[in-house]
């Protein structure tokens, strides 16, 4: 069931709009890749912290991760909406003046350090002052905000309007099979908490507004980059392979090794090629709404989620190289 409109429902104008949110799309996607795993490897590095690899069989659907938060891992939660949040939604969703990224109501966080020149562009995606600005905002709890700029008629704009942010939508009323087919169904085990919660909570809430809406989640627990999208769900890692595993990686996708490690690799590590690995999870049958329409009883035990797609994926900024298809979550 799609709940969002596709591009062949959309007019020019707003076709032209879809176009340019997922370009930017591209662009926070490198950025939060760096941000997420690359920037946390060297936190733990410079810490002289050996760096906590991912297990393969934590990227299962279903599968709990050790409930471990590390300080040295990024953490981080973030909302980028096709559209505009409207008025009506400040019920669960907290966007207020008091947390708009303006000089004022960012100067009261002293732990923030802002230049001394606050130049109010920086806000603004195509700001070359942008990747700064949300680098500097991302430690901030809650979520940050990216939307459509509402005050701008002529043009699409987007800026990061609103840090804080929080969504206040309930979900402890649901009966407990449902709660945790909730967690299921967007990759997360149900004692998930912090900004992982959150992240799903808003996914689920923003599905009734207009467009379509990217949620990022970066987690100490998991070691992960989320990303919930209108095609799913992913988790971006960390992984290391072997001389022989880059080798066959080289031979199956029909690339010189040179030319795998210069465009994949991230670092070496104990003779270990370290590259970022990407899951792409799929949804089952039962996960769907029936065709029919009708409604049907929940079963626990049927799985919600599936690997529909695993892959490593090249450097942030590699420009001619594409995803490599390649299995590892199940051998």
């Amino acid at each position: 069931m799609v709940f969002w409109s596709v591009r062949e429902e959309l007019s020019q104008a707003n076709k032209l709009r879809r176009t340019y949110y997922e370009l930017l799309r591209d662009e926070l996607d490198q950025f939060l890749i760096q941000y997420a795993l690359i920037d946390s490897y060297n936190n733990f590095i410079n810490m002289g912290i050996p760096y906590p690899f991912v297990e393969k069989r934590e990227l299962k659907p279903r599968a709990r991760i050790p409930d471990v938060e590390y300080e040295s891992q990024n953490a981080f939660l973030l909302i980028f909406i096709e559209d505009s949040v409207f008025t009506e939604h400040k019920k669960y969703i907290r966007f207020f003046d008091d947390n708009k990224t303006s000089k004022t109501n960012l100067l009261k966080f002293k732990s923030l350090m802002l230049p001394d020149k606050f130049d109010r562009t920086r806000k603004y995606l195509e700001s070359v002052h942008f990747v700064n600005f949300l680098r500097t905002l991302l430690p901030v709890d809650y979520a940050l905000l990216i939307q459509r700029d509402p005050s701008i008629r002529i043009k699409d704009r987007y800026c990061l309007s609103h840090f804080h942010v929080r969504i206040d939508w309930p979900i402890t009323d649901a009966a407990e099979d449902i709660q945790k087919k909730f967690f299921e169904y967007y990759g997360l085990p149900v004692m998930a908490g912090g900004r992982r919660t959150a992240a799903i909570v808003a996914a689920q809430y923003l599905r009734r507004m207009p467009g379509i809406t990217t949620v990022y989640a970066g987690s100490s627990e998991a070691r992960a980059l989320i990303r919930i999208s209108e095609r799913g769900v992913t988790k971006s890692v960390l992984m290391r392979f072997s001389e022989d595993e880059m080798d066959q990686i080289a031979a199956s996708n029909h690339l010189a090794p040179r030319t795998l490690k210069k465009n994949y690799v991230i670092t070496r590590e104990r003779k270990k090629d370290i590259c970022v690995f990407q899951t792409i999870y799929s949804f089952t049958n039962q996960a769907r709404p029936p065709d029919d329409g009708k409604l049907r009883e929940i079963k626990p035990d049927l799985n919600w989620l599936t690997v529909g797609a695993q892959q490593i994926i090249p450097k942030p900024g590699v420009w001619k190289y594409p995803p490599l298809p390649w299995n590892v979550i199940y051998t």
